[in-house]
Parts: structure tokens; C-alpha cells; sequence
């Protein structure tokens, strides 16, 4: 084992479960790396935050704590590998869940993201929400408008998703529709990091998902 902070291969043993590297004069303990180790294959693997913390017999808010971490850790490494990269193509795009679409009342839930395609991946950029708006909407008797709107850019969506000639950004968003269905209950301020585990996953293999979380954690 190396020093997971300046990756020096001479290693003491300070206790049961610490090691203090001979370079850096750092400490860390084995057992925490080997536990966020196990609970990155979860995550990995899709695996509930209940289900994983009953398979390695951990307390459900440590598990959720280094789910939150995985998440957080995802965005910003979905955004500096996207930095400077050149743009293949792009879409918008309107999400909303399909048991609000017919209710006008539901118009402000949804949420709108551009697919930016660059080399063979996917970057997603959420836009900010409709809620802020809502009033504005309302006291200008403006929300039936929109509605109508919105419900030909949903439309148009869906035919567009139907084209036989399917593009990388269209297969991305046919997966994020089946993943998103996972999550119950996801709120306004937690859907971004939903969407880009979404993006994440779809974009690396689960080899180099597990190299990568290893390596930013």
C-alpha cells in the first residue's frame, strides 16, 4: 500500500488501524480507506444507500454522508473534465416527472439542463429553476401560456428522442429518463447532483467510475 496523500511506498504502522508515511509524516487510517473503498462499489453498483449500509453492516448516515461526498466530488470532476473541450453538438432539454405533465399546476417543477456533447461524452448544464418565476407567472395571468409551451417542447422531445437516427445526446437522455426513475422524491436543491451521477455513469465505464471516485476521495 502507498501513501493515499504523496503516494510514498514506505508506510509505518502507528496502531491497529493507522499508518504514518515516512515522506509526508502524514496519518491515515486503513480501515476508513477500505470502508469508503466498499461503499464506492456501491455506489457504483446502484446499490440503495439502506441496502449497502445492511451489506457491510454500517450506520445508514455514515453510508449517506459518503454518498452525499460521492456526489458532490462527481460535479466537480465532471466540470474540470469538461473545461476547454471542444463542442460536438447540443440540446436542451425540459424534465418533468410524468405524473405532473398533464397538471397545469406542476409547470414550475420541471427542470431544464443542455446536453453539451464533446469528444464521446455528455455534459449537462442545469439551468436555473421556474420556481423563482412563479409569481410573476401567476400575477401576469401568464401560466397558461407557458404551459402550452411547454407542452409542445415536451412533444417535441419526444419526437425528436424517436428519430431513427439516434445521436449520443439523445441515447444519454433516454438513459437519464430510466435512471431518474430510481430516486423517489428528489428535491429541487438535490437534483443536480442526481443528474450528474446520471452523467457520470454514462460517461466511464465502472472500471474507471472506481478509479476515478478513488482517486478524488
Amino acid at each position: 500500500m502507498k501513501c493515499i496523500y504523496c503516494d510514498h511506498h514506505k508506510l509505518y504502522t502507528i496502531s491497529l488501524t493507522q499508518v504514518k508515511c515516512a515522506s509526508c509524516k502524514r496519518k491515515f487510517s486503513i480501515k476508513k480507506i477500505l470502508q469508503d473503498k466498499n461503499i464506492i462499489e456501491c455506489f457504483i453498483g446502484n446499490i440503495t444507500i439502506n441496502q449497502c449500509s445492511r451489506n457491510l453492516s454500517l450506520n445508514y448516515e455514515t453510508v449517506k454522508n459518503t454518498y452525499d461526498k460521492i456526489r458532490k466530488a462527481i460535479s466537480i470532476h465532471l466540470e474540470e473534465n469538461y473545461i476547454q473541450k471542444n463542442i460536438v453538438a447540443y440540446e436542451e432539454y425540459i424534465y418533468i416527472e410524468k405524473s405532473k405533465k398533464v397538471q397545469k399546476k406542476y409547470i414550475f417543477d420541471a427542470k431544464t439542463f443542455i446536453c453539451f456533447q464533446y469528444e464521446n461524452k455528455i455534459f449537462c448544464l442545469l439551468m436555473p429553476s421556474l420556481h423563482k418565476y412563479k409569481k410573476q407567472f401567476l400575477n401576469d395571468d401568464t401560466d397558461d401560456i407557458y404551459y402550452k409551451e411547454l407542452s409542445r417542447f415536451l412533444m417535441f422531445n419526444k419526437i425528436s428522442k424517436n428519430k431513427k437516427e439516434q445521436t449520443l445526446i439523445h441515447r444519454f437522455l433516454y438513459n437519464f429518463e430510466q435512471e431518474i426513475l430510481k430516486y423517489k422524491g428528489i428535491s429541487n436543491e438535490n437534483f443536480f447532483y442526481y443528474l450528474k451521477e446520471i452523467e457520470f455513469k454514462f460517461n466511464f465505464t465502472k472500471e474507471d467510475q472506481k478509479k476515478i471516485l478513488i482517486n478524488i476521495l
